[in-house]
């Protein structure tokens, strides 16, 4: 067996059992798999693993970006578009500036472009373990999407600026006016490449009938806007999230029942993989960055990395409690006013600025050497210095997040529930409305339009009792709940006995799975 057989299947059984003892421990799994893979890394006798940083940044971003943005709350987003744009840009410049600042100050013989690729480097925040502890708490939507949404834009910003940096360092040279004609070329070539890969994506969707080639399109969607993006010079990061919020919105939705249901067991199970992967070739990562600093003492090292990581950390929460200050002072309008969120709010998204894989993809692509064949010599110290902060912010911040929100007493309010009841409440009405127009067709029957009534009247009812629009409740959701549980035993026999003829011989295997896989979505619409 070779040596990336061996690796592959050592990988999976790796994620397998750390996401379990994740689960156990009830931790975020990214947290364990990092710190799995660090420790991992050292066991005597295993060979050193250096990852492929075009693995990363072209073979597993493009998908994790597109779902992303496909699932993320897009009119939360629109809202906060200001300070969107604030935390994805200017926050991420202010951290690389920081970071370069004092890195060049603390660090002998370290240049101002190896700086700022350092800052660039670990400027951008990785949303995935912020989220996953976020939503595990019940924290408000909006601050989970404004956590995410940043996380999904300041990597264009951050690899924008880490390329000028890189290009310092090899020799060539810089402009500022450049610089930043680049960087609006890169986001409006990314952006109107995203809009028209998801169009044309979406059309092609809608007039495709067969499930299977429907979502190896979807599969494909991120590469679609990513690659071509990124060939032509424009931020094939913002390809893919347009593409992903361009088809959340306008695609979807508008797809068969059945694809997207599978679609959505298909992503679950993908992007849990890519992610949990992405994370223990993380902290295997460690003992390659260590083995390259034999020269640094080992006090001096630590010192490093934690002036480094401190500053990533304190810029981002003096800018959460500096600059909305700031706007305020200027901007009264009440629609601002409005959209404005508390203290307690702003400092856990301030310590949701976790770093993840793309930050070390960036600093192992950093070049070997200069155009002139001179060594590029901190080029380890970066990497070092990249994985300290990434396991700093990961681990410790992700492992305080949870008990900081429950010290702040932030929970969410219920407007989620209330707008799914509402949601609910509408779409029943709806259907009585069209169930009267349909008992007025003649192929319609008058027992089956009186069956579907009756029940979408109790539903109508039980709704508007939940809700407090019925004040005399009948014991409505007692009932539904008495019911839904029959519901449940009856499928439960049902399975029992096709399992069975299937075990006798008497079906097939495809009859058993197909009878059921409906029987399971039948249960899957109950609501307990």
């Amino acid at each position: 067996m070779g040596s990336a057989e061996v690796l592959i299947g050592g990988l999976l059984v790796l994620v397998a059992a750390l996401a379990a003892l994740a689960r156990l421990l009830s931790i975020p799994y990214p947290i364990v798999l990092v710190l799995g893979g660090a420790v991992i890394g050292f066991v005597p006798g295993l060979p050193h693993f250096e990852l492929d940083p075009d693995v990363v940044l072209v073979v597993f971003l493009p998908p994790l970006l597109y779902w992303t943005a496909l699932s993320a709350n897009f009119r939360d987003m629109r809202q906060n578009l200001r300070g969107l744009v604030l935390s994805s840009v200017c926050l991420v410049l202010a951290t690389m500036v920081a970071v370069a600042a004092l890195a060049h100050a603390l660090v002998p013989g370290l240049s101002w472009p190896a700086a700022f690729a350092l800052g660039a480097i670990v400027s951008p925040t990785d949303p995935l373990a912020a989220g996953l502890v976020m939503r595990s708490l019940r924290v408000p939507r909006r601050v989970v999407s404004a956590v995410e949404g940043e996380g999904l834009f300041n990597d264009a910003t951050a690899l924008v600026a880490y390329r000028l940096a890189v290009a310092a360092i090899v020799g060539e040279s810089f402009s500022l006016g450049r610089a930043g004609l680049a960087f609006v070329a890169g986001a409006a070539g990314g952006i109107a490449i995203g809009l028209a890969v998801g169009w044309l994506i979406a059309l092609i969707r809608r007039h495709t009938t067969d499930v299977q080639v429907s979502l190896t399109i979807s599969l494909l969607s991120g590469y679609a806007a990513f690659i071509p993006a990124n060939a032509l010079g424009a931020s094939g990061v913002l390809a893919a999230v347009t593409t992903g919020i361009f088809l959340g919105v306008h695609g979807v939705p508008a797809l068969p029942a059945r694809t997207r249901l599978q679609g959505v067991v298909l992503w679950d199970i993908l992007t849990f993989l890519i992610n949990a992967v992405l994370f223990v070739l993380i902290g295997l990562q460690l003992r390659s960055a260590i083995d390259g600093l034999a020269g640094y003492p080992v006090t001096v090292l630590v010192s490093y990395a934690l002036a480094v990581t401190g500053a990533v950390i304190l810029v981002r929460l003096a800018w959460f409690f500096i600059v909305p200050y700031l706007l305020r002072a200027v901007d009264w309008r009440p629609s601002q006013r409005a959209r404005r969120i508390g203290a307690r709010y702003r400092l856990v998204i301030a310590w949701s600025g976790m770093r993840g894989a793309v930050s070390l993809a960036a600093a192992l692509a950093l070049p070997l050497a200069t155009r002139t064949g001179v060594p590029f010599g901190h080029r380890d110290l970066i990497i070092f210095l990249t994985f300290a902060v990434i396991f700093a912010t990961l681990v410790v911040q992700g492992l305080s997040l949870p008990a900081l929100i429950r010290l702040l007493r932030i929970s969410d309010s219920g407007a989620e529930e209330r707008e799914e009841l509402r949601a609910r409440l509408a779409a029943t009405r709806a259907a009585l409305v069209q169930i009267d127009e349909l008992a007025e067709q003649e192929w319609t029957r008058d027992d089956s339009v009186d069956r579907m009534r009756l029940a979408y009247e109790y539903r109508r009812r039980r709704l508007g009792a939940r809700s407090g629009k019925i004040t005399d409740d009948e014991g409505y959701e007692d009932r539904s709940l008495a019911y839904q549980q029959m519901v449940r035993v009856v499928l439960q026999t049902q399975r029992t006995i096709v399992v069975n003829l299937r075990d006798r011989g008497e079906i097939s295997n495809d009859v058993m799975i197909r009878l059921v896989r409906e029987f399971d979505l039948e249960e899957a619409r109950l609501e307990i």
